[in-house]
């Protein structure tokens, strides 16, 4: 098999330009493991549409499906420009959270980053639940896939395996939940993310546009301005609006090779 490995602020997949085969659970467990395969995050593979420019489908390091990563779907964007598979700099994107429209920054012929229209997010009334000894209130966010972001102080040394785990399985996300830790500062968000099927990863795109949109909705930061996302892999550029969020951010090669059974 042969694939792509690339990031979105260390938000790193193995991608691969072709159909999805029968036994990609088994694979996306096996070539994800950083110790006896390849490492990463999860496969993404990058098909032909009948609705769009191309199709995503996404599998977690753990093989479940995802159905949206805003890091991934930018990688995808450069993946497709810069290996010539289309000439456009503004493509849709098929994903199982419906069609994404991304803008191109191309730089000397190379995608340099990209910014994508992350559709409308649903920002539900806040919840309180109990992970070990430590209740939390929290806000749930759809992006098309699901997110609860926690706001709390001192996120940077915040115990997040020991919680994220937890509240990844709640009985009140049946089937599992990305949970955002996030902090507002002077000018900016700080986020860390438990990644549900992945565990810690150094970023989530849509996991930065579900905490900007809980943001606005408690009234921490104002809407239809751009802030800035600062995550373990780097940062992102988020809009919130009623009607939408924008995402902007970087996608990069890192190396080619091809698998062996």
């Amino acid at each position: 098999m042969k694939f792509t490995k690339m990031h979105g602020l260390g938000n790193d997949y193995l991608y691969i330009y072709g159909e999805v085969p029968e036994n990609v659970k088994d694979l996306a467990i096996k070539y994800s493991d950083r110790h006896f395969g390849v490492g990463s995050d999860g496969l993404i593979f990058i098909t032909p549409s009948k609705k769009a420019d191309f199709k995503m489908r996404i599998f977690n390091a753990d093989g479940s499906e995802a159905k949206m990563c805003g890091n991934g779907i930018r990688c995808v964007s450069k993946y497709v420009y810069d290996k010539g598979h289309t000439d456009k700099t503004e493509l849709t994107v098929e994903t199982l959270s419906g069609i994404k429209t991304l803008n191109l920054i191309v730089v000397y012929g190379k995608v340099k980053s990209v910014s994508v229209d992350m559709g409308k997010t649903v920002v539900q009334d806040e919840i309180t639940l109990t992970a070990a000894d430590k209740d939390f209130t929290a806000t749930p966010v759809s992006v098309g896939n699901p997110h609860l972001v926690v706001f709390t102080d001192g996120v940077e040394n915040f115990p997040i395996e020991k919680y994220g785990k937890i509240l990844e399985k709640h009985l009140s996300f049946p089937d599992g939940v990305n949970v955002e830790f996030a902090e507002v500062k002077d000018g900016y968000i700080r986020m860390r993310v438990w990644e549900r099927g992945s565990g810690i990863t150094l970023a989530c795109g849509t996991g930065a546009c579900a905490t900007v949109s809980a943001a606005v909705k408690k009234g921490l930061i104002k809407e239809n301005e751009f802030i800035t996302v600062k995550l373990d892999g780097g940062e992102l550029k988020i809009k919130y609006t009623d009607e939408k969020v924008v995402m902007t951010g970087s996608a990069e090669f890192i190396a080619e090779g091809e698998t062996y059974d």
